[in-house]
């Protein structure tokens, strides 16, 4: 067990080195990984379920304990990004089927990645776990109606159909997740460690099917879908940190809604543009699968590094006051 537990470590903290190794290796040789296509949705319902196991009734105190920053992160993850995925789609003048996969990866809530990044930001983790549960449970309702209200301009959506493969791939296997940790949970602490592992595995897959099945398609418009990512990403970490900035959040809020915000669950975007729309409408989550992996640990690192300076700067200066 404790070297699967060390295998799972390693997968964990080395996360984007994997998705951007296996998405090249997909695209070169798209023929060994076709076949997963067809599983994204277990697939991701696996990693929900995963997910379930590691929430707990405390998780969900935040909401209790930090109402207004839990809101504000709440909000900000169903406002911001589907508004710049909106803007940036207008502005380029995306193709149909381009524009609504980038609308619905910022429809999408937040990753589960967020709340590792937001510990090694040295933000809030406690806020970054009840932010990313609470935006996951209300993605059934509202995934599928802010798709529908933004995403409609270019093509029919399907939101009640997508409300119930929502409900199928996220909220039950999250639901029997956290059951089954309460009916369990020795049994479930004890294995809880080897989590990153099945899920490195499942978002890998996921990400290398999508860019298997368009790579056609990735050779025609990969560079402008991947500059379109890096903006939206880019921008919602910017835009997350300065409203929870301006409604005057302690900076350890301010980190962990930035990254919430930034941060999407691009493995749901994936599985709901293969489901409803054409293929190549899952490319932008399967770009942002892998840009975000590498945007997320270089700011989390830059901002733990910052905070660990001041904390030492702090404690200097109080033992020469002492002294």
């Amino acid at each position: 067990m404790k070297t699967i537990e060390k295998v799972s470590a390693f997968t964990g903290n080395t996360f984007a080195i994997w998705v951007i190794l296996f998405a090249i290796w997909a695209y070169f040789m798209p023929s060994g990984f076709t076949w997963i296509a067809p599983h994204i949705s277990l697939l991701l319902g696996i990693i929900m379920f995963g997910m379930g196991l590691t929430l707990s009734i405390d998780d969900f105190k935040g909401i209790i304990k930090m109402p207004k920053s839990v809101l504000v992160g709440v909000i900000s993850q169903y406002t911001i990004m589907p508004l710049l995925a909106f803007g940036l789609a207008t502005a380029f003048q995306l193709p149909a089927e381009v524009a609504v996969g980038v609308i619905l990866v910022g429809c999408c809530p937040g990753g589960t990645a967020s709340n590792v990044m937001t510990f090694l930001a040295k933000g809030n983790t406690a806020l970054s776990v009840t932010i990313t549960a609470v935006s996951t449970l209300l993605a059934p309702l509202l995934t599928p109606a802010l798709t529908l209200l933004f995403a409609s301009k270019w093509l029919p959506v399907s939101a009640g159909s997508m409300f119930m493969s929502i409900v199928q791939i996220v909220l039950l296997p999250i639901v029997l997740g956290i059951v089954v940790r309460l009916l369990f949970r020795k049994q479930v602490e004890k294995s809880v460690k080897a989590l990153p592992l099945v899920s490195v595995v499942g978002i890998v897959a996921v990400a290398a099917a999508v860019v298997a099945v368009n790579n056609t398609a990735i050779a025609e418009t990969g560079l402008l879908i991947l500059s379109i990512v890096m903006l939206h990403n880019v921008l919602g970490l910017l835009v997350g940190f300065f409203v929870a900035k301006l409604l005057r959040l302690n900076f350890d809020d301010q980190k962990a809604i930035s990254i919430e915000v930034g941060m999407q669950n691009s493995g749901l975007g994936s599985t709901l543009a293969l489901a409803y729309f054409a293929p190549i409408a899952a490319v932008p989550s399967a770009i942002f699968s892998v840009w975000h992996n590498i945007s997320g640990p270089i700011l989390a690192t830059w901002w733990g590094k910052r905070t660990t300076k001041k904390q030492t700067e702090a404690s200097a200066a109080g033992s020469r006051q002492i002294s």
